[in-house]
């Protein structure tokens, strides 16, 4: 079975964790496991990530250097490189004699996006909201809270075309464990010749993994993440996982923003689209929820989200 698993950011730096080399290796060598156990158990796998502490640190660190305020795209590419090359040395270490390979992945949004009048992706570091005032005053940034934290947003234009689909399919029939389309891939615009240009931007993870798996014509979509499942009544006393979900009843409202938001609607689109199986949950538990014994999968056979 195809599957393509999108790592959520827990899986690289847990909240508050300093953005060190050695958090961000202990971490990724706790998500290689479960993932070398879907490899192991036969799967083919595709794997995407989320770049948006990393992405947004960098850019803090390059803003400092004269001449180096690089642009979000090309921080994006350096970012993906660095992650991919994390996962794939651990993953090599677990399953010695397989073969990986990442790809800087390009992906086409619209220059029109309205996303782009109103930034919502965070990336970067948390602060007070006193210094994320300061800092977006200083540096030009727009900021918001984010939860009893502050941090910088950016655009976050929905994908329209993952732009090496091709030869990551042609990778993943040679047997080869692609990780790709890191931190949402790096966002271009085509051009009036055709060509494509970077642009100032942050695609959320979770809709590109579902676009990829879509044209890889996968037969899974696995968002792994810090929480064991969906929640209806999340944050209430009421809370309970929902273990389906029938992706042609959900809606945007039922669900929080923030990261839970994103992840349920790339599952039901990429559910209801291909019809086939989308799940959610922890990474840990990664090849129970393959199985159907954990986590929260989206079929059209299961039951509607509540009201």
């Amino acid at each position: 079975m195809l599957i393509v698993a999108a790592l959520g950011g827990n899986a690289l730096l847990r909240r508050g964790e300093p953005l060190t080399a050695e958090n961000q290796r202990a971490n990724v060598k706790r998500a290689a496991a479960p993932l070398a156990g879907l490899i192991t158990a036969g799967h083919s796998l595709v794997i995407t990530h989320g770049n948006g502490p990393q992405v947004g640190l960098l850019a803090l660190e390059t803003a400092g250097v004269d001449g180096a305020d690089l642009p979000l795209d090309v921080l994006g590419a350096e970012t993906e490189g660095m992650i991919g090359y994390m996962i794939e040395q651990e993953l090599a270490g677990i399953l010695q004699g397989s073969r990986f390979g990442t790809l800087l992945t390009l992906v086409k949004v619209n220059a029109d996006d309205p996303a782009f009048r109103k930034p919502t992706k965070f990336i970067g570091p948390v602060y007070t909201e006193e210094t994320a005032r300061t800092l977006a005053a200083k540096r030009g940034w727009q900021v918001a809270p984010d939860g009893d934290k502050w941090r910088r947003v950016v655009a976050s234009p929905a994908p329209q075309a993952i732009m090496e689909a091709e030869v990551i399919s042609l990778l993943v029939k040679q047997g080869v464990t692609v990780i790709c389309t890191g931190g949402g891939g790096i966002p271009v615009v085509e051009r009036d010749d055709g060509s494509l240009q970077g642009i100032e931007a942050v695609i959320d993870k979770d809709a590109a993994s579902a676009l990829l798996a879509e044209q890889l014509d996968a037969d899974m979509l696995l968002l792994l993440t810090d929480v064991d499942a969906v929640y209806a009544d999340f944050g209430t006393p009421n809370a309970r996982p929902l273990a389906r979900l029938d992706p042609t009843g959900v809606r945007e409202d039922q669900f929080p923003a923030g990261s839970m938001r994103p992840k349920v609607m790339a599952a039901a689109r990429f559910s209801k689209k291909i019809g086939r199986r989308a799940a959610i949950g922890r990474l840990e538990d990664a090849s129970a929820i393959v199985a159907g014994e954990k986590g929260t999968v989206f079929t059209t056979a299961a039951v509607r989200a509540p009201d």
